[in-house]
């Protein structure tokens, strides 16, 4: 299993759930997570996909770093087994 079959089980899952995860692209921005992921009512993280046991790098550490003080959730997922379990936690967000 690796990184890209994880993030497409996470567009399929998001979309069968009532949201989009477009992918996050920010020229000129390194580090930004892979996926933006939106529900309905103002729901929104980011997501992070890694193959099975991969960690974030630096870069992306730092930026999920900042978007979090921004306010926002980011979630970095490394296995489809999580990935029920972080679309429940962006749905239910005060």
């Amino acid at each position: 299993m690796n990184e890209n079959y994880i993030e497409q089980k996470l567009v399929e899952a998001v979309k069968k759930a009532g949201g989009l995860a477009p992918k996050f692209v920010s020229p000129g921005l390194n580090g930004v997570p892979d996926r933006i992921v939106l529900f309905p009512d103002g729901h929104i993280a980011f997501v992070e996909t890694k193959a099975p046991g991969k960690m974030m790098r630096p870069l992306q550490l730092r930026r999920k770093k900042q978007l979090e003080r921004l306010g926002f959730r980011v979630y970095c997922i490394d296995e489809v087994s999580q990935i029920g379990g972080v679309i429940d936690e962006i749905k239910n967000q005060v």
